[in-house]
């Protein structure tokens, strides 16, 4: 029976698919370190409370990106180049979603519009990561290769959507409101169309590479178009809605500091 589960063992299963998978993954999560690091280093004097917590932020994307590539190393597997039409983040910033790298390449700092707009692209992208985490824990949660590197990430990423929920509400709360929601309701509707195409383009590399039935390709691509119909009928509100997160100060704090190099 074909679901989820099955085609990401079969993903897992075959060393090519495997390297495209952590290929892609690790490249979206140095991307998002490098994007933080830089906001940290940007940020308005009213809004400079929240550099640690922006700067703990990319330390863990950028963790992230390590254990992707140590999973590859594992199995003696070099990265490969992320297809540009599988460039989550890149697809993203040319819709005008999020900080473009140009505007965090300059030395000029932000302005308290840009951290909301940053804040509000991190509400909805980390809704999708935190998602995705879950789904790849309740399924591969106990496997001997991946388990804990997915266990460890997934709670990384649960933090990360608590604080960009608790921060944005702060910001709410000084009258931000309208602008907050306006921003969340652009960065929504773009990213389950992104999400959508990224999805179709590499799952068609997967498909090629595992030589997938077409009755399979078929199936696989059908289900991305009724996720995508579920989304924008309804499902997206999911990802602009706030409340104060059970977890409140999720980022303070230095980034945990393991006892040993860090593992896959």
């Amino acid at each position: 029976m074909l679901t989820a589960k099955s085609v990401f063992r079969e993903i897992l299963d075959d060393d090519e698919a495997f390297r495209l998978f952590c290929s892609i993954a690790a490249s979206g999560e140095a991307q998002g370190g490098w994007e933080n690091g830089r906001i940290a280093a940007l940020l308005p004097e009213s809004l400079g409370y929240l550099a640690p917590r922006v700067a703990r932020h990319g330390a863990d994307e950028d963790k992230h990106g390590r254990i992707f590539n140590a999973l590859l190393h594992k199995r003696g597997l070099a990265p490969v180049p992320v297809p540009p039409e599988a460039d989550y983040t890149m697809i993203l910033e040319r819709r005008g979603i999020g900080l473009s790298h140009r505007k965090l390449s300059a030395d000029k700092r932000l302005d308290e519009h840009d951290v909301v707009a940053y804040l509000a692209h991190s509400r909805v992208t980390e809704q999708r990561a935190s998602e995705q985490m879950r789904m790849l824990v309740r399924y591969f949660g106990d496997d001997h290769d991946i388990g804990r590197a997915v266990r460890m990430i997934c709670r990384d990423e649960d933090n990360h959507l608590a604080y960009c929920h608790e921060e944005l509400l702060r910001l709410a709360a000084t009258g931000r409101g309208r602008e907050i929601k306006d921003l969340l309701d652009l960065s929504a509707a773009a990213e389950i169309r992104v999400y959508r195409d990224v999805s179709l383009a590499v799952m068609g590399r997967m498909a090629d590479i595992l030589h997938w039935p077409k009755a399979q390709a078929a199936a696989i691509s059908a289900g991305i178009h009724a996720m995508y119909a579920g989304e924008r009928l309804g499902g997206w509100y999911r990802m602009v809605s706030l409340r104060m997160p059970d977890h409140i100060g999720a980022l303070d704090g230095p980034a945990p500091v393991p006892a040993t190099p860090e593992f896959a």
